[in-house]
């Protein structure tokens, strides 16, 4: 029984260590880098057991075109501090894709958000106003 118990534990330790090198794997390397842009609209901390801040960016789009949804995880309580601070902004984000996170417990989505950068929109500016025409209408009689 002794011998058996022993075999059990080290290819139940054997697993472990393998699940913990692949976990770290997948979390150390990144599949894609790169950046969105658009409006913050919800950026939450959620989950049962494990907290995650998960959010979604609706991305700019050209004027009469469905909006897109770029969801996305925040490792990091500080960039998630600093993504709440420009709710409702125009933003962009760098992110980094992981593929086969094995749980939910590190991030519910692929994409893990490291920077956020607010961009100002350039002031309005006002329409331009016509030339002023000379006027056809000749003027009134002088009595």
């Amino acid at each position: 029984m002794g011998q058996a118990l022993r075999w059990l534990v080290a290819v139940l330790v054997g697993f472990g260590l393998l699940f913990a090198a692949y976990t770290w794997i997948v979390l150390n390397w990144s599949y894609s880098e790169g950046e969105r842009a658009g409006y913050v609209q919800k950026l939450s901390k959620k989950g049962w057991l494990c907290k995650t801040w998960e959010g979604e960016l609706a991305l700019v789009t050209m004027p009469g075109t469905v909006g897109e949804k770029f969801f996305f995880s925040v490792p990091d309580d500080a960039v998630a501090h600093k993504i709440n601070e420009s709710l409702g902004k125009r933003v962009t984000v760098t992110y980094e894709e992981h593929i086969g996170v094995p749980t939910t417990c590190f991030a519910e989505t692929r994409h893990f958000v490291n920077n956020v950068r607010i961009i100002e929109d350039p002031a309005p500016h006002a329409p331009p106003q016509p030339a002023a025409q000379p006027s056809t209408v000749p003027p009134p009689p002088k009595q």
